[in-house]
């Protein structure tokens, strides 16, 4: 079983940014993708950004259009967490934010692709 608790949502001005945590305890993920998928009130949840695992040698990222260029996403292996920094926040950046665990080693787009999610952290942006 993996837990995976998301923390450093909050409230902040259009322009700002904020780091995102999930840390992972039970069996950990370092050798498997970890996604970061968000939900805003009223829509389907969207992916976000995701990372490739140990298992895969190039340790890859991959970010939706909306975010690239302005989201950052890493991991920490000895410290069982992945980190999503948003910067250039926009109003429509808004939303419930969480992790989730691949169920294989690369990253992924797809929410079916992931077996274990958090439990959110929400992020608003204010404009």
């Amino acid at each position: 079983q993996v837990q995976l608790v998301e923390s450093g949502g909050g409230l902040v001005q259009a322009g700002g940014s904020l780091r995102l945590s999930c840390v992972a305890s039970g069996r950990t993920f370092s050798n498997l993708g970890v996604g970061w998928f968000r939900q805003g009130t009223g829509k389907d949840r969207e992916f976000v950004s995701a990372i490739s695992g140990n298992g895969d040698t190039t340790g890859t990222t991959y970010y939706a259009d909306s975010v690239k260029g302005r989201f950052t996403i890493s991991r920490d292996d000895a410290k069982n967490t992945v980190y999503l920094e948003m910067h250039s926040l926009k109003p429509e950046d808004t939303a419930v934010y969480y992790c989730a665990r691949a169920r294989g080693v690369y990253y992924y787009i797809r929410v079916n692709d992931y077996d274990y999610w958090g439990q959110g952290t929400q992020v608003t942006v204010s404009s």
